[in-house]
């Protein structure tokens, strides 16, 4: 799925031809926000600003934070209700706390090692985490979506969520087809003692 530093212009032609279900996908990241209350938000990999306009059409008045690794995509994006800035997953996030932190295919370019510590970092920060993008398929003839080996690390669903609980989340996909997926993480609330229950 090409580089870092895309050419804006190009970017939603490209995704949209690389990836037959890319609307839907960015629909049902934002559909699994619905029900959250969320007034600050955070979005990691804003791009040409496709999730964030949705995001902000589904939560009025929510003010969003996003955090992109291509300062071309930095120097071109600009809507209202939010603020942007150039920085990789792999850096500290932007102070919290937020009600929300939400993606779209972004985090499958993490391998596992720095999803496990990106989703721990998210929950450090945030009650709510829901991120869609590419997953590695139960069967190799759902791979749909074109990879590149050095820049593309799908993990598949169910480690996704196990590495989600490590963090501290409760865990679920909410969407699946072929090789992508839409994942709902909420923040555990710690287990009650026996001598804490009424």
């Amino acid at each position: 799925m090409g580089g870092s530093e895309f050419t804006p212009e190009d970017f939603l032609a490209l995704m949209r031809e690389e990836i037959p279900l890319y609307d839907e996908l960015q629909e049902q990241t934002v559909v699994a926000t619905e029900e959250i209350r969320a007034s600050r938000i955070l979005e990691l990999g804003f791009g040409t600003g496709e999730t964030t306009r949705r995001v902000l059409a589904r939560h009025p008045g929510a003010h969003l934070v996003g955090i992109d690794g291509s300062s071309r995509m930095l120097a071109a994006i600009e809507v209202d209700g939010a603020e942007f800035r150039r920085a990789e997953l792999t850096d500290p996030l932007p102070e919290g706390p937020f009600d929300l932190v939400v993606s779209c295919l972004t985090v499958h370019h993490l391998d596992a090692e720095k999803k496990r510590d990106l989703f721990a970092r998210v929950a450090a920060v945030a009650e709510w985490f829901v991120f869609g993008g590419v997953v590695a398929p139960k069967s190799p003839a759902d791979a749909v979506v074109p990879l590149v080996p050095e820049y593309d690390f799908p993990d598949t669903v169910p480690d996704q969520l196990v590495w989600l609980r490590e963090a501290g989340f409760d865990a679920a996909a909410t969407w699946a087809r072929d090789d992508l997926a839409v994942i709902r993480a909420h923040k555990a609330r710690p287990a009650r003692r026996w001598w804490q229950r009424a």
